[in-house]
């Protein structure tokens, strides 16, 4: 018994704790139950993995967005020539508003 509580759980009562003038054999010591672990370590789990859950589930979400904008580019890429007429440089012209009539 090293600790002073193990003394205390044994049922060992230390001279400095009982009143002077009071009889040893009339002390009761009163214990409290330890606290349970169950629900904090619980808690803990649950909020570990719905954490590591909702990093996955956005992962995924942004890697599908990447990879739904990579085929959009690349759809854009080869329907534009086609689109345009020719795959050739491509030109704008501007046109220039026409004078009043009299």
């Amino acid at each position: 018994m090293i600790r002073p509580d193990a003394q205390l759980r044994a049922g060992h009562v230390p001279a400095d704790l009982i009143p002077p003038g009071t009889d040893p054999r009339s002390v009761v010591i009163v214990h409290t139950t330890p606290r349970p672990w169950t629900g904090p370590v619980v808690l803990i789990l649950v909020a570990t993995v719905g954490l590591c859950g909702l990093v996955y589930i956005t992962t995924v979400a942004v890697l599908s967005l990447v990879q739904v904008a990579a085929t959009t580019a690349a759809a854009i890429k080869t329907a534009v020539p086609t689109l345009i007429g020719g795959g050739g440089l491509v030109t704008l012209a501007l046109k220039a508003p026409k004078p009043p009539r009299k």
